[in-house]
């Protein structure tokens, strides 16, 4: 097999469930590449040492910038707070690395343009993590969708739901609680859940082209981890938005971070002129479906369960019955990126693809700002 030699910034959350998806995939999907872990960057030596002991990482830098000299790594996969995408991105496609980021791209639409622009200069190979595509049941909704088994779509609604900082003396700022500084994340909600919301809706039932949104920062002062101030807070604990869709359907989205007893609910739901669908990341091994077309006695939701060999990615995992989970999905957008070096086919969701999830955040969060309907 060729090595793809893969150098990652960052080592949190999301470097765990990246470098787990870079040493299973080809276990399970069997590809002419195989990822090799390279060099893992932080500027904490000893704990990016100890995360390299870890996962298997043969080399810790300290400084991105060294690790985009080396020749020996293929390509950078950017797990840093939002406000940081930009610089390692450019910088990578630059010194001629595939990019590989987490998601949301940018800070706002602008920033991602730049980014777009640098890979597509570079001619390097991009992507950005928006892992729920890659949950089979979602997976098996698109190839639904596309079958045109839905009919003319209506309705989609999506929401996802978190608590996690309704204590007002959660700290904003730090390794820990990045995401509720607006300097390192950009926005709140908006950019950290709904983007994976919108991300899903846009492959799913194509483009948005207006929004009504409302947002709200219920606690308004927060003490910085880094300053040991209390500071303002600037980012979004909840939003809500309407949009239209180019289909002609209509759009309800909500998130926030203050609905107790939701530690992670994203949901979505599609009506159509035959059948709905809907999904649960909390069962998120099966898909909802109701088909109009059903013989009225028996007709009503069922509930599919997605571990047959003819669904989305099962024929490489277990016997029909037996469940994956919220990690795999990593594993799959692996996988796929590896099969996309062979076939050389664009990889989903690109750059480009992520900009439009910004563009739409970013008329999100105007709309809010200005009370007022806008265009994406």
């Amino acid at each position: 097999m060729k090595p793809l030699n893969i150098g990652m910034v960052g080592y949190g959350f999301m470097g765990r469930t990246h470098s787990n998806g870079y040493a299973q995939a080809n276990h399970f999907f069997p590809c002419e590449y195989k990822p090799v872990l390279k060099a893992v960057c932080a500027r904490n030596k000893e704990k990016a040492q100890a995360f390299a002991d870890n996962w298997g990482y043969e080399s810790v830098e300290t400084d991105w910038r060294e690790m985009l000299k080396r020749d020996d790594i293929d390509a950078i996969d950017v797990c840093t707070p939002n406000n940081l995408h930009k610089e390692i991105s450019i910088a990578a496609a630059e010194a001629g690395k595939m990019v590989l980021c987490e998601k949301p791209l940018a800070l706002n639409q602008a920033d991602g343009e730049e980014m777009c622009q640098a890979v597509e200069k570079a001619g390097v190979k991009n992507m950005v993590w928006y892992n729920y595509r890659r949950v089979p049941a979602v997976t098996l909704a698109k190839q639904l969708i596309d079958e045109g088994r839905l009919g003319r779509i209506f309705h989609y609604r999506a929401n996802f739901l978190q608590d996690w900082t309704i204590n007002a003396d959660v700290p904003q700022g730090g390794a820990a609680t990045w995401r509720l500084d607006a300097e390192a994340a950009g926005s709140g909600v908006t950019g950290d859940l709904l983007a994976h919301c919108i991300d899903t809706a846009l492959w799913l039932n194509g483009s948005i082209k207006d929004v009504s949104a409302m947002t709200e920062t219920f606690v308004k002062e927060r003490m910085h981890s880094e300053t040991g101030k209390k500071e303002p807070v600037k980012i979004d604990d909840a939003c809500s938005f309407f949009c239209h869709f180019d289909n002609g359907s209509l759009g309800l989205f909500e998130s926030t971070r203050y609905a107790r007893g939701h530690k992670a609910l994203y949901t979505f739901e599609i009506n159509g002129e035959n059948a709905s669908i809907r999904w649960d990341l909390h069962d998120l091994h099966r898909l909802e479906y109701f088909d109009h077309a059903d013989d009225s006695i028996v007709r009503g939701w069922r509930s599919v369960h997605i571990s047959d060999g003819e669904q989305p990615y099962m024929k490489n995992w277990w016997v029909p019955g037996l469940n994956i989970g919220y990690e795999h999905t990593f594993i799959h957008q692996v996988a796929d990126f590896l099969k996309s070096l062979e076939t050389g086919e664009q990889m989903h969701p690109s750059f480009r693809d992520a900009l439009e999830t910004q563009k739409v955040c970013d008329a999100v969060l105007d709309s809010a700002a200005q009370r007022a309907w806008k265009d994406v």
